[in-house]
């Protein structure tokens, strides 16, 4: 019996990756397929990555979302993290409820209606004050930082519910002030969880497609909507290099953090070790 349940395990191991992985290995195996064609193979060739680097579209468009990406998880791990405090430390105010139900709103609001409801809103701003003039990196931004901050308030929230409050309560027994408090003792104990909010944040808004295009202009065109309106019109060998690419950055990026992550465990255990000592 446990024999059978553990082939049954790895089977469903091996069909799980393989349902999530094959595709990106056809992928890249056909960023290297000399054919105009995607599905035609016309033998190796790195001819499209050649091509990929040549297109001036392509880095203006990975520039702008680059930009955005790291505006956005700045601020959006700012007003998280104020947000999560708020509602963690600050004890049950009034209006408490309506403030934490319009911080997880965005978590589950369609990003069609959140798209749709920014875009009315900068019409009506630049009817009114003028601003503004032109939807582009600013909306998209802004735009951004409304969905963003959300996840960066649930991470922090739950780092804060799971710290407990002595260290801080100590802090305040021998003098500091509530300020001293949180720069010394709250926030460098947060700096994990707002490192992985902003991390997430980066990538949600590199990633985001339909919000982006609802609030961008004809000047801003970031790279999800640029890889979006080259599909509509046909694969293509250049978009299988880029994407490629993308995925190598993402692989390395797990990799050192994976070594890191390594090496502090390591670290960690050697000092308990000594310590037992």
């Amino acid at each position: 019996m446990r024999k059978q349940r553990s082939t049954f395990l790895f089977s469903a191991l091996c069909f799980g990756m393989a349902f999530l992985y094959v595709p990106i290995f056809l992928m890249i195996f056909y960023s290297f397929n000399y054919s105009k064609l995607v599905p035609v193979w016309g033998g190796f060739s790195t001819r499209w990555y050649g091509v990929l680097f040549q297109s001036e579209e392509v880095w203006d468009a990975l520039a702008l979302s680059l930009q955005i990406a790291v505006v956005n998880a700045t601020f959006a791990t700012l007003i998280g993290t104020m947000a999560a405090l708020a509602l963690v430390r600050f004890g049950n105010f009034r209006g408490r409820m309506l403030f934490s139900g319009m911080i997880t709103a965005p978590l589950v609001m369609p990003e069609v209606i959140t798209g749709l409801s920014l875009l009315l809103l900068f019409i009506t701003l630049e009817g009114i004050i003028g601003w503004p003039s032109e939807r582009g990196f600013t909306t998209i931004t802004i735009a951004h930082i409304t969905f963003s901050m959300a996840f960066v308030a649930v991470i922090i929230q739950g780092r804060l519910a799971g710290m407990g409050q002595e260290l801080e309560e100590a802090a305040q027994d021998l003098g500091a002030k509530p300020f001293r408090v949180l720069f010394d003792v709250t926030l460098p104990r947060l700096a994990p969880g707002m490192l992985a909010g902003w991390l997430l944040s980066f990538t949600l808004s590199l990633d985001d497609l339909i919000i982006a295009s609802f609030v961008s202009g004809p000047g801003a065109t970031t790279l999800p909507i640029l890889i979006y309106s080259r599909v509509r019109l046909g694969l293509r060998p250049d978009i299988n290099a880029l994407a490629t690419i993308m995925v190598l950055a993402v692989a390395i990026g797990v990799i050192v953090a994976g070594w890191l992550l390594f090496r502090q465990q390591k670290q960690r255990t050697r000092e308990m070790q000594m310590a037992g000592k």
